[in-house]
């Protein structure tokens, strides 16, 4: 540890945020790197390397973070970077966009505040990228043996770079124009800018990985051709069959799923497109869901100068503090405010004080300074004569049946509606469940063994197909775990690590 005394006598300082005034501007980061580095020692230093770590086993990549909160406290980099990379394959990402469930098992999180793992994680990382210490690591010896896996999200490339590092030739199969899965076309730009990406991928690359971009295993090649082609299959395809909301005027132009809406904001990120074909400028917009994709929606809507902007969800509102059903080091559902919240809530204190010409809130959501309602139950959707989404009606929703009450009903103004509700499981309707011979278990996902092998010799699932809609770092997780299992199979034994990988404990986001 770096000191006896370092929770006592340094208080937890998370990283600064950027001025929502200057952020709402723009598309870039939130948070203010140059702020975080000085004081991030410090808060290495408030680790006091527990006998018993529980933010070890509340990390599902069991990242050694004792180790390298001492080293940072230390001033030692370079070391700190070696024993972060042990674990995590891909620590920029996981550090800017984990929840964070290793602060919540933090042995001080019983009756204080953690120690702010997650900033120290990203800033060993950046500080590795910008100091030259990430390298393409090349593998020793070629084995002979290759592996198609299909999807180039968390899982895919974890999956991929530690397949590729042991001697196999790896080649990734993305049915999108660029690679990253869901990091490239799901987040946000200013929750994670794509040079992150990026330069990961030129890594990759150097150390022998293939990408084929623009093909849809099971529709562009044949899946079971493709099988034969290789020793080995991942499928890592991710769980993007959203759900829907079938309700009274569900057929109204201007609503759209998150997850078409967010590809095309960051589309013209990209530079593929002037603006987006789907807008929040100037538009009264309800967003529908209460999790990360729906916060996302949020931030995305406020950076487009949307008219006014609400977010219903179904469920309570948790908590300020963890409930007794939900003891550490569990992580807890209570109530957070993210960035986008963060931006909703002040520009409409802004617009209400009359200071800046901020973003009014709708009369109807929730508190004054919070731009969601809880325990809101969406109950229709009206048009104009033109087909075109114009209103919401929303009820109270009755406290465990999530049915709405009689007599609550009110409307909200909507002309853009956002269905941000989560994912049932894999797509199915292309061809790979056929080509394959793979089976669905009870939750819609690829039935696997605990060793991620489906009944089909050769082919393995990983990350969402398998697990259901889950974090990034149980992607990452699953990536690393089904490489050693995939290695294990191709040549009888296998030295690459197992990460905490319990198929049997499905964790939703």
């Amino acid at each position: 540890m770096a000191g006896p005394k370092g929770f006592l006598i340094t208080p937890r300082h998370s990283c600064d945020r950027r001025p929502v005034h200057e952020r709402v501007q723009d598309w870039n980061e939130v948070y203010d790197g140059q702020s975080l580095l000085p004081i991030i020692n410090a808060q290495a230093g408030r680790c006091m390397d527990c006998g018993i770590p529980f933010c070890h086993s509340s990390c599902p990549l069991g990242n050694l973070i004792p180790e390298w909160n001492t080293l940072v406290s230390r001033d030692d980099w370079d070391v700190a970077s070696e024993r972060l990379h042990a674990t995590n394959n891909f620590p920029e990402f996981t550090g800017r966009l984990c929840p964070a469930p290793c602060e919540s098992g933090c042995v001080l999180a019983i009756n204080a505040d953690p120690v702010t793992i997650k900033d120290i994680e990203m800033s060993i990382a950046d500080h590795a990228w910008q100091h030259g210490s990430v390298q393409p690591l090349l593998p020793q010896r070629l084995s002979g043996k290759t592996v198609a896996i299909v999807g180039s999200g968390p899982a895919g490339l974890a999956c991929a770079q530690q397949l590729t590092r042991t001697g196999h030739t790896v080649v990734v199969y993305e049915r999108e124009d660029r690679i990253g899965g869901l990091l490239r076309y799901g987040i946000p730009e200013f929750k994670m800018e794509k040079y992150h990406l990026d330069r990961r991928l030129e890594q990759m690359r150097a150390e022998g990985t293939t990408f084929r971009t623009h093909t849809t295993v099971g529709t562009d090649v044949d899946a079971a051709e493709l099988r034969a082609r290789y020793d080995a299959m991942v499928i890592a395809v991710g769980a993007h069959a959203w759900r829907d909301l079938p309700l009274p005027g569900r057929e109204l132009a201007g609503i759209h799923q998150a997850m078409e809406y967010l590809p095309l904001a960051n589309r013209v990120q990209e530079g593929d497109l002037v603006e987006s074909p789907v807008t929040a400028e100037g538009k009264h917009v309800v967003i529908i869901g209460g999790g990360d994709t729906a916060a996302d929606c949020l931030g995305t809507v406020l950076r487009q100068r949307a008219v006014s902007v609400a977010q219903l969800d179904i469920n309570p509102r948790p908590g300020d503090e963890r409930s007794p059903y939900e003891p550490w080091p569990v992580h807890p559902r209570i109530h957070r405010v993210s960035a986008a919240h963060e931006e909703a809530r002040e520009l409409a204190r802004q617009a209400h004080d009359g200071t800046v010409s901020g973003l009014p809130l709708p009369k109807d959501p929730g508190k004054p300074e919070d731009v969601r309602a809880f325990s809101a139950s969406t109950v229709r959707f009206e048009g104009d004569a033109e087909g075109h989404v114009r209103m919401l009606h929303l009820a109270d929703a009755a406290p465990g049946t999530r049915q709405p009450i009689s007599g609550t009903e009110r409307w909200l103004p909507a002309d853009l509606v956002l269905l941000a509700l989560g994912f049932s499981g894999p797509e199915q309707d292309g061809g790979i469940i056929s080509g394959l011979g793979l089976k669905l278990d009870e939750r819609g996902t690829f039935e696997r063994d605990e060793n991620f092998a489906t009944d089909t010799p050769g082919v393995f699932v990983a990350g969402d197909a398998g697990r259901g809609q889950s974090l990034i770092v149980w992607a990452i997780a699953e990536g690393r775990s089904a490489a050693a299992a995939v290695d294990r199979y191709l040549t009888g034994t296998t030295q690459l690590p197992t990460s905490i990988a319990a198929t049997d404990r499905p964790l939703t986001a």
